[in-house]
């Protein structure tokens, strides 16, 4: 049964469904099914998202909602688009009556809906999207717990925000382990030519750079060749660098 304050309703929820789910999407498709709980007469709840320019209904739960979400991708227009490009609440008491979107709420009837509720996720982001619930009978969701919905939609922008952080760490890490792959490579071949002309680090690299130049060559593949046919063997691997795991 749907709690009372909307503002507590799914405090307790969210935390078993990131306890429980390894992936977003898992956790977005726990959302969706936590969706219907609170709009009792919805058959179908799909969650849309934006991605490189696309649209995608990324999990969807009941029935009718991946169908209807995808017709009006294909039309570039719908209630869920709408959600999705303007950050506000669509609700659509009953299709029958509805004027907007071209032939989308003609296709919606005679696919069995007369009412939906979309609720935009993470809007004006890079990955927008809408939460998107479909009722088989008109004002389908006058009885739904709407303040309710609205935390789940909220909760579904802050799991896609953090998936997006955890990215660009990842590929910050990445970034820094790359950098001091080739940095360990240039100063091995920094100190055989140290050794060679007996200079200094700094007219080393000087020599390193300018050979680099000249032969329109990476400075690390110049590092990396150098250090081979000096030494016979090639340089440090990646694996002798990588940080221990816990």
């Amino acid at each position: 049964m749907p709690p009372d304050n909307g503002e507590s309703a799914d405090f307790i929820s969210v935390v078993d469904l990131l306890l429980d789910t390894e992936t977003l999407d898992d956790f977005l498709h726990g959302l969706a099914e936590a969706a219907m709980t609170y709009a009792p007469r919805a058959t179908g709840c799909g969650i849309t998202l934006q991605r490189d320019g696309q649209f995608l209904t990324v999990t969807s739960a009941g029935t009718d909602a991946a169908a209807l979400d995808e017709k009006q991708y294909g039309l570039n227009d719908g209630p869920c688009l709408q959600a999705l490009r303007t950050g506000q609440e669509i609700h659509v008491g009953d299709m029958l009556e509805e004027q907007r979107w071209g032939t989308y709420p003609a296709h919606a009837v005679a696919s069995g809906t007369r009412s939906s509720l979309s609720l935009p996720i993470a809007e004006r982001t890079d990955t927008a999207g809408a939460l998107n619930l479909y009722a088989p009978e008109p004002h389908g969701f006058d009885d739904s717990d709407q303040p309710a919905l609205r935390v789940l939609a909220s909760q579904a922008t802050g799991a896609i925000a953090l998936a997006q952080r955890i990215t660009q760490s990842s590929q910050f890490t990445k970034d820094v382990q790359q950098a001091l792959r080739s940095r360990a490579v240039i100063d091995q071949a920094m100190g055989l030519i140290m050794a060679q002309q007996r200079c200094s680090s700094s007219e080393a690299f000087a020599i390193l750079r300018t050979t680099s130049q000249n032969r329109n060559i990476k400075l690390r593949d110049l590092c990396t060749d150098l250090i081979t046919r000096l030494t016979g063997q090639p340089p440090t691997e990646a694996e002798d660098l990588r940080p221990p795991e816990v």
